[in-house]
C-alpha cells in the first residue's frame, strides 16, 4: 500500500482523500496556497507545504511546485482530486517521470480521452453508442462540411475537439449560419484551449444527461458502479445529481454499463473513470469521458457501500479491484445538492467569513464540507463550498431527506445557494423526475 501520498487539491475534495488516506493508514502531504492556510485538511494532514499565492496558476496549477512538494516531504504519490491538474496529461507524464505515482489514469489515456474526436472514435470501436457526427474533424472544404450537416440532420452543434465544461459549444439550425458557426468556434477553441479542432455532432435537442461510473485495475479488470442523473444544470454545471436515474430500465443500465466496462478493457483505462451520455427517446449517446474522480461520486458510493477513492488508492498501488461486477448491487437511491457560496437570484459569488455553521443530520444524511464556524471563504476559486447529500430506499424518501436536511443547514455571514435548491425541491416536475437538461434554465428564464 501507498505510504505517503501528496493531496494536490483544495477544499472538500482534498478532506474527502484524506479521510480515506486515515482509514487507510496512509501519511498525508496537504499543499496548499497561501489564502488556504486555514482549511481543514490542512490543519488535519500530517504535513502541509505552500506551494504559491493564491492565485491557482501560481499555487494549484503550478506543476513544479507540486512535484517539488512531494520530492521533500518523500512523498510516494500525488492525488490530484478534481478539476485543476486532475486531467492534465503532461503533469501525469512529468508526476511519472520524476518517479511519484500518479493516482489516476496513464498519460495516455487522459490524452486520448481528453480529445473529444479521438475519445468518440475509441468508443465507437468499442461499441458504445454515440451521438450521429463527422467521424472526425473539420477541415475548411465549405462543400463538404455543408454535406456533412446534411447527413447529419439539422440542428448541429459545432464542439471544440480539446474543449470542455460547456465551452467552444456553439447550435446551427441552418445551411446558412454553418460556415461562420464552424470559423467561430475554431477562433474560440484556440483562444480557450490552444487547438483549433472542431467536430460536428447532432444536436439532441431535449436529452437529459446520464452518466455511468467506472472503475479499472491494471490487471485488465473493470467494473461500472451504475449511473447517475445529472440533468439539473445552469450554463452546463450541474447543480443537483441523483442516483440511479428515474426511469431508467434495469436491463438498459446493465447493457450500457457493460460496454463501458468492456471499453475500459480494451483501451487499457486505470482507475476511477465517467462515461457522460445525452439520453434522449430511450437511446444513450456518448460525448465524453472524464478521467478523473467525479464532484458527485457520493451518490454512487451511498447505493453501492463502495468507497471509491479508497478503490483510487488500492489500483494506484497496484492492487486489483476490490470487487466483481457480480458484487456491486444498486440499493436505494441517493440524491446529492451541491452548495454554493453565491447569490440565489443573481448566481454572483458571495466569499467572506462564515459566521455560524451548523451540519443537517439524520438517518441517511452525508454533508461533505470543509467549512466551519469562522472560515472565511476565499475569492480566487470555485465557489462550491460543500455537497449535501442523502440516501433512502427510494427516491421519494431520499428527497424528503434532502428536504429536510436543507431546512436544518445554517450558513450565516455569506449568501449560498440552498434557498434555490428549497425551491427546486418543491418543484413538482423535478419531483416526478426525469427533467432534461434544459429544464433548469427555462424555469430561471434564462
Amino acid at each position: 500500500m501507498l505510504s505517503k501520498i501528496v493531496i494536490a487539491n483544495r477544499g472538500e475534495i482534498a478532506l474527502r482523500i484524506l479521510r480515506a488516506c486515515r482509514e487507510m493508514g496512509i501519511s498525508t502531504v496537504a499543499v496548499h496556497s497561501s489564502a488556504d492556510r486555514e482549511l481543514k485538511h490542512v490543519r488535519l494532514a500530517d504535513e502541509s507545504v505552500c506551494i504559491g499565492p493564491p492565485a491557482s496558476v501560481d499555487s494549484y496549477l503550478n506543476i513544479p511546485a507540486v512535484i517539488s512538494a512531494a520530492e521533500v516531504t518523500d512523498a510516494v504519490a500525488i492525488h490530484p482530486g478534481y478539476g485543476f491538474l486532475s486531467e492534465n496529461a503532461d503533469f501525469a507524464e512529468q508526476v511519472e517521470k520524476s518517479g511519484f505515482i500518479f493516482i489516476g489514469p496513464r498519460p495516455e489515456t487522459i490524452r486520448i480521452m481528453g480529445d473529444k474526436v479521438s475519445a468518440i472514435a475509441s468508443m465507437k470501436k468499442s461499441g458504445v453508442p454515440c451521438v450521429p457526427g463527422s467521424d472526425g474533424v473539420l477541415d475548411d472544404d465549405i462543400d463538404k462540411n455543408l454535406q456533412i450537416a446534411r447527413d447529419i440532420g439539422y440542428p448541429v452543434i459545432i464542439k471544440a475537439a480539446g474543449g470542455g465544461g460547456g465551452r467552444g459549444m456553439r447550435v446551427v439550425r441552418s445551411e446558412a449560419a454553418l460556415h461562420n458557426a464552424i470559423s467561430l468556434t475554431q477562433a474560440e477553441a484556440g483562444a480557450a484551449f490552444g487547438n483549433e479542432q472542431v467536430y460536428m455532432e447532432k444536436f439532441l435537442e431535449n436529452p437529459r444527461h446520464i452518466e455511468f461510473q467506472v472503475l479499472a485495475d491494471e490487471h485488465g479488470n473493470a467494473i461500472h458502479l451504475g449511473e447517475r442523473d445529472c440533468s439539473m444544470q445552469r450554463r452546463h454545471q450541474k447543480m443537483i445529481e441523483e442516483a440511479p436515474a428515474p426511469g431508467l430500465s434495469k436491463i438498459l443500465r446493465k447493457k450500457i454499463g457493460e460496454r463501458c466496462a468492456q471499453a475500459c478493457r480494451e483501451i487499457g483505462y486505470r482507475g476511477a473513470g465517467t462515461f457522460e451520455f445525452l439520453y434522449e427517446d430511450d437511446k444513450f449517446y456518448f460525448i465524453e469521458m472524464n478521467t478523473r474522480l467525479q464532484v458527485e461520486h457520493p451518490v454512487t458510493e451511498l447505493i453501492t457501500g463502495i468507497d471509491i477513492v479508497r478503490e483510487q488508492l488500492q489500483i494506484a498501488a497496484g492492487e486489483k479491484l476490490s470487487y466483481k461486477q457480480k458484487d456491486v448491487k444498486i440499493q436505494g437511491h441517493a440524491m446529492e445538492c451541491r452548495i454554493n457560496a453565491e447569490d440565489p437570484d443573481n448566481f454572483m459569488p458571495s466569499p467572506g467569513l462564515i459566521s455560524r455553521y451548523h451540519a443537517p443530520g439524520g438517518a441517511g444524511v452525508r454533508v461533505d464540507t470543509h467549512v466551519y464556524s469562522g472560515y472565511r471563504v476565499p475569492p480566487y476559486y470555485d465557489s462550491m463550498i460543500g455537497k449535501l447529500i442523502t440516501h433512502s430506499n427510494n427516491r421519494e424518501s431520499a428527497m424528503a431527506r434532502m428536504k429536510m436536511a436543507l431546512d436544518e443547514i445554517i450558513i450565516d455571514g455569506i449568501k449560498t445557494n440552498v434557498p434555490l435548491h428549497k425551491t427546486l425541491l418543491r418543484d413538482s416536475t423535478f419531483q416526478a423526475g426525469g427533467t432534461n437538461i434544459h429544464f433548469l434554465e427555462k424555469k430561471l428564464g434564462m
